[in-house]
């Protein structure tokens, strides 16, 4: 019976999701224009998600499907937040229907999917944000850190997931509303950075976390001065960085620092976004919702932040040397 009453309730919540989203034969038409941005080797990265459907994250989940059905979509990097507000308790979350798998339902969204937690997962099971890997097909989270490596026509692009939420010391020392928080030594994926960086040697290598370590925003100054410290410093240290990429912020941030080679980049909300304006270093900056698309081939990597309708909003370009 309670079976029941939760897959009525799944159904009725779909259906007024896609009542209340974007019709999409009046948004905008971007596929042309897509077309002429794939390259060998393309993926989203997406995040601070999860608002069961509402605002703009069923419009945002629908134009990915729109893209991913135009050109070669091989895999989600989601970097955290996917669910708001106190995480999920377990696998069995009603959370993880209503804020992704009733979401992001176009077929061309199956494909695999990166994770990591963000603060909001912290206030939750962190564990179950993991073990989901062996309930959804599509969901992978091996560990609350990892490294992979994909590879396309000889273009190869390692991704380095870090778990930002430890690193941070407000969310340590709140051992009632972040308890997961305190439970690890950060240290010991510092040391992980370290090694994982050092032995890197793909052409293309992208960092990425939660918390930004320089951004606009309102949220605490101790959050970005701790990740400076403690990630910034190894990420700088090997030269062979070429983004950083985040979320947390619910805006789109590009900044580059004087004397530093990464690009910065800081990934809008799927959902809901905030105000944001320039700081030192900025180079872009956007209120919009949205997600960003990366593409890679031997010559260029590049990230298009895109707006709810697929809109090229700003282009992050690295060129090999």
């Amino acid at each position: 019976m309670k079976f029941r009453i939760f897959l009525l309730a799944a159904l009725a919540f779909a259906t007024v999701s896609c009542r209340n989203s974007a019709n999409p034969e009046t948004a905008p038409d971007y596929t042309q224009e897509w077309k002429t941005i794939e390259k060998p080797l393309n993926f989203y990265i997406a995040n601070d998600l999860g608002r069961n459907g509402y605002y703009d994250q069923k419009t945002v989940a629908e134009t990915m499907g729109r893209m991913a059905e135009t050109i070669d979509v091989e895999f989600v990097v989601a970097a955290g937040d996917v669910h708001h507000f106190e995480g999920v308790r377990s696998v069995n979350d009603p959370l993880w229907m209503t804020n992704y798998e009733l979401i992001y339902t176009h077929p061309d969204l199956m494909m695999p999917w990166y994770a990591i937690c963000g603060n909001h997962e912290y206030r939750g099971n962190t564990q179950a944000v993991i073990d989901y890997s062996n309930i959804s097909g599509r969901w992978n989270m091996p560990s609350r850190y990892y490294t992979f490596v994909k590879e396309e026509d000889g273009t190869e692009v390692r991704i380095v997931m870090i778990d930002t939420t430890p690193v941070i010391d407000k969310y340590r020392e709140d051992t009632e509303k972040y308890a997961d928080a305190s439970k690890s030594d950060y240290n010991d994926q510092i040391a992980w950075l370290d090694s994982t960086l050092a032995n890197a040697d793909e052409e293309w290598i992208i960092v990425v976390g939660h918390h930004p370590i320089y951004a606009y925003t309102d949220k605490s100054e101790s959050e970005r001065t701790d990740m400076q410290q403690r990630i910034d410093t190894i990420l700088r240290k090997h030269g062979n960085v070429d983004m950083y990429v985040c979320g947390h912020i619910h805006t789109f941030q590009h900044i580059r620092m004087e004397g530093c080679d990464i690009d910065y980049v800081v990934n809008t909300s799927g959902s809901l976004s905030r105000d944001v304006e320039p700081i030192e270093g900025t180079v872009f900056c956007s209120g919009e919702t949205g997600w960003s698309l990366v593409t890679a081939d031997d010559k260029n990597l590049n990230l298009y932040m895109l707006d709810k309708y697929g809109k090229v909003l700003h282009t992050v370009t690295r060129t090999a040397e």
